[in-house]
């Protein structure tokens, strides 16, 4: 029984063994077809490269587009006989160059094709196309490179370059080949897969000269190549190229949010460069400059640089304490905590609106401590440990600390301190509201961009919640819109009551505060200026703001660095940037040239901290505030 068993197994693999050969058989010696295709003396494989996708704004105006230019290869194993004084002379290049490209791709490999020459126009490719057949071992293929209609918003868009060796290395899959072009940094590498499209493979008959004898097998092997899918993005051009405009001379950023939908209107880092600068034969040498220039215009300050909220967060700290029924509307406070004497400023405010229209620092500094002490714990230590934990738990609801999710890479979560962070600083158990109080007007050890400041504006905006911020609203040929379901609903959990109280004291700042110079004489916009401390030179302007009161289309927010006052340097820019988007013109153009031609320092050594030390403020300890602390912030 069991030999029989035996047998009948032995018989299976057999009948398997003998498939699989014939079938190697048959491709290998009987069938043409496969024993040609697998000759390069005859048959020669030629890679179709697509269009990339192009991105244009909200209202189809194109930002991105392709010209199409012609790329050269070479396998060096089939180079043969060259002329290469001849070859140097016909297209331009030296023999260093020759030399150097040529033992590069020899070292690649012999047998694979690698990039010698990039981006011959339409006119210089007709030049020589016909002299190629004397240099074998050469061939072109069709390629493009990025022009930028818009001239904008070079940060975020982002460029496309060589593939890196480490990322060539790496592929899951071989696509990619030495020298093709990928998406490196912002919308482009983030979409990437979509805009790369998807290539096609000719193969031709060769002759022994060289010379193409036409589509091999008729075609039957070849696949066509597929464009790249469209991108339509959320931004809205001209706004935009306002921003820029208005930040001539200025260092910082600005992001404009329709708060509705998390859609992005504008989203600008300054300085900033001509995004064709990186684009075409001279991205390397633009790169090398661009990098070295101490006012970093390849930052994305939007995204990525770090800031303090300054009194912009007193708007939070009043929500939360509304929320917690720690303060109403009509709450006032007479005077400051008596270890605060020492602060400048409105000490007293007759109720919230009050105090959010004049930044009052005692005020909000008595608001925070009833939310930390709002348990029942008596120990001061124990009670801080615990409020804080709960603040923590509200205040990342707005966003703070965490990543927004916008679809840009590069996002990073800022810094929200909770207990683990304090313990590290001053100990376990060993601190308490004294020692943390900055943070209750935006200092000390919060760290925002500028992408959570407009988002904490679209929440207000929207009595409560935020929609995840992102760039691209369609994708396709006809800008099919996006799933919803990646654009998600993040709900503060405060009750939008409560939030009314907060935009009565914003509606204050612009109507007879210090956001005065945001105002519009028709729309209702509602604002809070800031400061943001900064060691290294003069602070950072602060303005955030939504328009209309009521059903608002644009939440904003602008930081100018070393700029001061966030009323006279930020709050002109919103302004304007909110009149240009609902009405779609600027009618006050004296006042546009006026805030264009301000210039402010653009000393490298001032700019946006990517690191918020922290900030030990033990008040009881300390006759005179702790540096960095809150000198001047009722703003």
């Amino acid at each position: 029984m069991l030999e029989n068993r035996k047998q009948i197994i032995l018989f299976f693999f057999y009948t398997i063994g003998i498939i699989y050969l014939s079938r190697l058989l048959f491709l290998q010696v009987i069938d043409s077809k496969y024993q040609s295709l697998g000759s390069t003396n005859s048959i020669k494989r030629e890679v179709q490269i697509p269009l990339r996708g192009q991105i244009y704004d909200r209202t189809r105006k194109l930002m991105v587009a392709n010209v199409e230019v012609y790329d050269m290869y070479v396998v060096p194993k089939n180079v043969k006989d060259l002329d290469t004084l001849k070859f140097c002379n016909l297209f331009g290049i030296d023999r260093h160059y020759f030399d150097s490209t040529l033992n590069a791709a020899k070292k690649f490999s012999m047998k694979r094709a690698s990039l010698f020459l990039r981006q011959l126009s339409k006119e210089d490719f007709a030049r020589v196309a016909d002299a190629l057949i004397q240099f074998q071992g050469f061939t072109f293929e069709q390629s493009f490179f990025r022009t930028y209609p818009g001239n904008t918003m070079s940060n975020a868009l982002g460029y496309i370059g060589e593939i890196p060796k480490s990322q060539f290395e790496e592929q899951e899959e071989e696509y990619y080949r030495k020298g093709d072009y990928i998406g490196l940094t912002g919308l482009e590498k983030q979409y990437e897969l979509t805009l790369r499209g998807q290539r096609g493979v000719r193969f031709k008959l060769m002759n022994v000269n060289a010379e193409d004898k036409g589509r091999y097998a008729d075609g039957e092997f070849d696949t066509l190549a597929v464009i790249g899918k469209n991108l339509y993005s959320t931004i809205d051009l001209e706004v935009q190229q306002l921003a820029d405009s208005l930040f001539q001379g200025k260092v910082g950023s600005v992001v404009a949010i329709e708060p509705s939908t998390g859609e992005i209107l504008a989203l600008g880092s300054y300085p900033t460069y001509a995004p064709s600068l990186l684009s075409g034969r001279e991205f390397s040498k633009n790169f090398s400059v661009l990098s070295r220039d101490p006012d970093k215009p390849l930052l994305n300050r939007a995204t990525t640089s770090f800031y303090r909220p300054g009194s912009t967060f007193k708007l939070v700290q009043a929500a939360i304490g509304l929320e917690m029924g720690v303060i109403t509307p009509s709450t006032s406070f007479v005077g400051a905590p008596t270890a605060f004497r020492y602060h400048s400023g409105a000490y007293e405010a007759a109720n919230l609106n009050n105090a959010i229209q004049l930044s009052s620092n005692p005020y909000f500094f008595n608001v925070f401590r009833k939310v930390i002490g709002n348990n029942a714990e008596t120990n001061p230590f124990k009670s801080a440990r615990t409020g804080l934990k709960t603040w923590h738990e509200i205040v990342e609801r707005f966003g703070f600390g965490v990543k927004l999710g916008i679809d840009l890479p590069g996002e990073k979560k800022g810094l929200l301190p909770d207990v683990e962070y304090y313990d590290k600083i001053y100990g376990k158990s060993q601190w308490k509201y004294s020692n943390i109080y900055s943070v209750s007007i935006g200092e000390g050890e919060l760290g925002v961009n500028v992408l959570k400041l407009a988002n904490v504006a679209a929440t207000i905006a929207n009595r409560g919640y935020w929609k995840t911020p992102h760039l691209v609203k369609g994708i396709g040929f006809n800008g099919e819109k996006i799933d919803d379901s990646k654009i998600e609903k993040h709900d503060t959990q405060i009750d939008a009551k409560h939030f009314e109280a907060v935009i009565n004291g914003m509606a204050l700042v612009v109507k007879a505060g210090t956001g005065r110079q945001a105002g519009l004489p028709d729309i209702e916009v509602c604002g809070k200026t800031g400061t943001s401390q900064n060691k290294k030179g003069e602070d950072h302007a602060i303005f955030i703001a939504f328009a209309p009161r009521v059903n608002p289309k644009i939440a904003i927010a602008v930081v100018v660095e070393n700029a001061g006052f966030g009323g006279s340097a930020s709050a002109p820019i919103c302004g304007l940037l909110i009149e240009k988007y609902l009405k779609r013109k600027i009618e006050r153009t004296a006042y546009k040239e006026q805030v264009m031609s301000k210039r402010y320092s653009t000393v490298a050594a001032g700019h946006s901290k990517t690191k918020i030390a922290p900030v030990k403020n033990a008040a009881t300890t300390r006759a005179t505030p702790p540096a960095g602390e809150v000198k001047k912030t009722n703003q």
